[in-house]
């Protein structure tokens, strides 16, 4: 099953959503794991150790990171 990492800005009734429509859907919010002001590097390395597909709306500074660690071969664990 996926496994979800849900950023801080992720809209809440697209997560309402997503639960109604799927109530076993594994999503992890950053500030229960104590990432609710963490820098977005920290988030996205934490979704790849544990596994996580990151949901966010973050189109402005995500993508960048994503695209760095790809290109330093930090793909996933």
């Amino acid at each position: 099953m996926i496994r979800f990492l849900v950023d801080q800005n992720f809209n809440r009734r697209i997560l309402k959503g997503l639960v109604q429509r799927e109530p076993t859907i594994d999503l992890v919010h950053v500030g229960d794991i104590g990432l609710s002001a963490a820098a977005d590097p920290v988030i996205l390395e934490r979704a790849a150790s544990d596994g996580l597909v990151l949901l966010t709306h973050d189109r402005q500074t995500i993508p960048g990171f994503a695209y760095a660690r790809v290109a330093a071969g930090s793909l996933s664990r």
